[in-house]
C-alpha cells in the first residue's frame, strides 16, 4: 500500500512541475535485485558472505551442541552430586549459555553484528558503481530522477540537481513564511 501511495505522490508531484514548467519530466526505475543477481561483482561479494554466514552458524550449531550435552550431563548426574558440586556446574553451564548468546550477538545482531559490518564491507564497492552507473544512464537518456522499485517501497536513486529545492525551503522555514 505504502508503495501505490509513494507512486501516486510521485505522479502528483510530477503532474504539478509540468504544470509549472513546459519542460517534460522523465522518470526511470531500476530493480536492483535484478541488478544484484546477475552483475558478477555482486555475485561474488554475496558468495563471500554467504561461506562467512555458514562459518559462523556451524560454530554456533557446535556451541549450542556441546552446550546441550553438557547440560543433558549435568541432568542425569544432578541426583548424585554434592550441593557445591551442583552449583559449580550450574555457574559454568551458565557461562557457556552466555557465550553462545554473545557468539550469536557479536555475529548476527541486527545492524551492529559483524555480518552487517562485513556486508557492507563487501557490498559498498558494489552499489557506488551501480549507482555511478544509474546516474550515467540517467544523464544519457535525459532523466530527471530515476527510482528502485522493490517489493516494498519505490526508493529514490538518482535526482537532477535543477531540482534540488532544500535550501529553498529551508530559508521559507529560517524568514517563517
Amino acid at each position: 500500500m505504502k508503495r501505490y501511495f509513494l507512486i501516486f505522490a510521485l505522479f502528483i508531484f510530477a503532474a504539478s512541475t509540468f504544470a509549472q514548467t513546459p519542460a517534460v519530466i522523465k522518470l526511470g526505475f531500476v530493480d536492483s535485485e535484478i541488478i544484484l543477481k546477475q552483475l558478477p561483482e555482486a555475485i561474488k561479494a554475496q558468495g563471500e558472505l554467504d561461506a562467512l554466514i555458514q562459518k559462523w552458524n556451524a560454530q554456533l550449531d557446535s556451541m549450542g551442541q556441546t552446550f546441550q550435552e553438557a547440560y543433558s550431563n549435568y541432568q542425569k548426574q544432578a541426583a548424585t552430586m554434592k550441593e557445591a558440586q551442583k552449583n559449580e556446574i550450574q555457574q559454568k553451564l551458565v557461562a557457556q549459555q552466555q557465550s553462545v548468546e554473545e557468539f550469536r550477538r557479536s555475529k548476527f545482531a541486527q545492524g551492529t553484528g559483524e555480518i552487517y559490518q562485513k556486508q557492507e564491507e563487501l557490498l559498498k564497492p558494489v552499489k557506488d558503481k551501480v549507482l555511478k552507473t544509474i546516474e550515467t544512464v540517467a544523464k544519457e537518456e535525459g532523466m530527471q530522477f530515476v527510482f528502485d522499485k522493490t517489493e516494498q517501497a519505490a526508493i529514490l536513486l538518482y535526482a537532477d540537481s535543477a531540482y534540488e529545492i532544500t535550501y529553498k525551503v529551508l530559508d521559507k522555514l529560517k524568514r517563517g513564511k
